[in-house]
């Protein structure tokens, strides 16, 4: 399950329709889904169609769908109202709430192409120089001293995965309070680079 090895299987040639059925899921040792329920299709080795639904405990669903076209093409889409579980994977991202995820994928020939928008969340903990930047409107100044963290309506990432390379082509977040646009490159395990523009988030800077 953890190797980065694609080609990895317990299985020399698996072709089968799996059922699955969970009464309770955990995504890690805090968060877990009820009742999941999925339906598997195995072509050689690899998932060629998934349909995956479940629910948390506050009510709120998650769903899973891959499908390969005739283009042999693996589509995937993901989308749930709760995405905090999901987000809390990643360690630079503090105090995450609310939102709406959406992530689209498009594969071939080991290279993917995605798209991951996040409506209406907020962030609690957020880079110092972002904190300050936030301070030149209103809202970022009320935003800091409730302690609710800074609120985006917009989060948009147009990117790319070839084995261990991730390019981001273009990212942006906009909210009352501050407004971000980044692109740049992730090498797997060697090489962080990014760069961009944050601005507070006046009326014209929005537009």
């Amino acid at each position: 399950i953890n190797s980065n090895n694609e080609n990895s299987s317990l299985f020399s040639n698996l072709n089968s329709k799996i059922d699955i059925k969970i009464k309770k899921f955990f995504i890690d040792e805090t968060y877990f889904t009820k009742n999941l329920n999925a339906v598997l299709n195995f072509k050689k080795n690899e998932i060629s169609n998934l349909k995956l639904k479940s629910v948390f405990p506050n009510g709120k669903k998650i769903n899973l769908s891959i499908k390969t076209n005739d283009k042999n093409e693996k589509i995937t889409n993901l989308s749930t109202d709760y995405p905090k579980p999901l987000i809390k994977r990643y360690d630079f991202i503090k105090g995450f709430e609310e939102g709406y995820l959406v992530y689209q994928s498009v594969k071939k020939n080991g290279i993917s192409n995605s798209l991951l928008t996040i409506d209406n969340f907020k962030v609690k903990e957020v880079p110092v120089f972002a904190k300050i930047l936030s301070l030149a409107s209103l809202q970022g100044i009320a935003d800091l001293l409730t302690g609710e963290g800074i609120r985006f309506t917009d989060l948009e990432m147009k990117f790319s995965n070839d084995k261990q390379l991730t390019t981001i082509d273009e990212m942006y977040a906009i909210g009352p309070a501050v407004s971000i646009l980044m692109d740049g490159y992730i090498e797997s395990k060697k090489l962080v680079s990014l760069r961009g523009t944050l601005v507070p988030a006046t009326t014209i800077n929005r537009s």
